[in-house]
């Protein structure tokens, strides 16, 4: 017996949701596209369950089914260790400026540690 697959309904179903999350993460954030892809994989998950359980029903429930629980353990992965990530990483990094020695700004622009080290050049040869 071969290992069933997902129907392509489902898994078109899944990658939907799943891009649609990607697109509210990126303009809200991750608890916003949690929240929006969570009710949505739930109720496609009670959906094949119900039709799993039909008398006569096809093997294919039974793949779509753990397709669907696959999708959501993946979801709360991402509130696990993702949110702690892309959270605390953009807020840290968003401000920061270039790091000593690093150089500058842009072209043209001399970078921190040239610049502290000229002024001690200076100071030292001005003898005030």
């Amino acid at each position: 017996m071969s290992p069933q697959h997902a129907t392509d309904e489902v898994t078109d179903l899944i990658a939907s949701i799943e891009m649609h999350r990607q697109e509210i993460e990126r303009e809200s954030g991750l608890d916003a596209s949690r929240n929006y892809a969570l009710p949505r994989l739930q109720e496609l998950l009670k959906a094949e369950q119900d039709a799993a359980q039909q008398p006569g029903a096809p093997v294919e429930h039974a793949a779509n089914v753990e397709a669907v629980n696959a999708a959501l353990r993946k979801l709360q992965s991402l509130g696990r260790g993702g949110q702690q990530r892309s959270g605390q990483g953009k807020s840290q990094n968003q401000f920061r400026g270039p790091r000593p020695g690093q150089g500058g700004g842009g072209p043209g622009q001399p970078g921190r540690h040239q610049r502290h080290r000229g002024r001690r050049q200076q100071a030292r040869r001005g003898g005030r």
